[in-house]
């Protein structure tokens, strides 16, 4: 009993760690970009059931290795950071509940498994999972020297959708790039909200983020601003594809939540974390719904 207590407690340690939860913010692109491949597969009737349900797996596989890895590193390099931050200091990366060596083994392990399981999916995937690793890793560093960092972790989670489209299909096809520029201004953009919460932290430790150097308002517009890119470019994902009614409703949805969260933070910073963990989540998961229902729909009347 002891041991399956020490290893819940194991589990839940790099479950925090990782905030494993918000997997959901990067997995809900990916599988859109994975249903609308899948839908291009099956018009042009090279889809085969047995092989789409192993790549599906490879692909989660993927998917959760390359966040580990990703936030693994950020939690790795930001440790000094994290022990003087209040909002931080309990972290298991900080509070001694899981030791540097260890930290350090799980990205490297996470790191291998994200190369080998794309070795498995095609060969596209397997070149590019050098450099998205790469990109993943660099985000951990831009705060250090630029205010560009809230934009690398939009282009890292923007990865996902066109690791998706690769899967399938072994090419990156236009759509999967707007939807990926999509997720990079969505992502920005409540990244921007989220460092509000650390402005005096970042200005007194001389960190990057936008709001120690702007200021709360220009945060503010700026966020705005991308989440109206993310609007836009998904809207020219929808249209790339020649989405139906069901596309465009999802694409409405997304858009009053964004309006919603940009509402309630403005309103008082302290709704932040309401819209940054709830809001977010939310809106990844209805999008995808539209998505699938879109993809259906089309299939069904084809």
């Amino acid at each position: 009993m002891k041991v399956f207590n020490l290893i819940a407690k194991k589990i839940k340690n790099f479950s925090e760690l990782v905030m494993f939860e918000h997997t959901i913010f990067s997995a809900s692109f990916s599988f859109m970009a994975i249903c609308v491949a899948l839908m291009y597969k099956y018009f042009a009737n090279s889809f085969d059931v047995f092989s789409e349900i192993k790549i599906f797996f490879l692909c989660i596989i993927a998917l959760v290795s390359a966040r580990n890895f990703a936030m693994g590193f950020n939690r790795l390099c930001d440790r000094d950071i994290d022990r003087k931050n209040q909002r931080t200091k309990n972290r298991p990366s900080v509070d001694g509940r899981i030791s540097l060596f260890t930290m350090i083994l799980f990205c490297s392990l996470n790191a291998l498994i994200f190369i080998a399981v794309s070795f498995f999916i095609n060969q596209l995937a397997f070149y590019l999972s050098f450099p998205f690793l790469i990109i993943l890793a660099f985000y951990s560093f831009m705060k250090r020297f630029s205010v560009l960092a809230h934009f690398i972790l939009g282009l890292s989670l923007g990865l996902a959708p066109i690791a998706g489209a690769v899967a399938i299909l072994g090419a990156i096809p236009l759509w999967s790039i707007f939807l990926a520029l999509g997720v990079l201004f969505w992502v920005a953009g409540f990244d921007l909200l989220y460092s509000l919460q650390d402005i005096e932290f970042d200005k007194k430790e001389g960190l990057f983020s936008f709001p120690a150097k702007f200021g709360i308002e220009k945060t503010l517009f700026y966020s705005r601003v991308s989440h109206f890119f993310a609007v836009f470019f998904w809207f020219w994902f929808l249209w790339s594809i020649n989405s139906g009614i069901f596309g465009f409703l999802g694409i409405l949805c997304a858009t009053g939540m964004l309006c919603y969260e940009q509402y309630i933070v403005a309103r008082d910073l302290k709704n932040i974390p309401k819209a940054f963990f709830v809001t977010n989540g939310y809106l990844g998961f209805v999008f995808l719904v539209f998505i699938i229902l879109e993809v259906v729909a089309r299939i069904y009347y084809a």
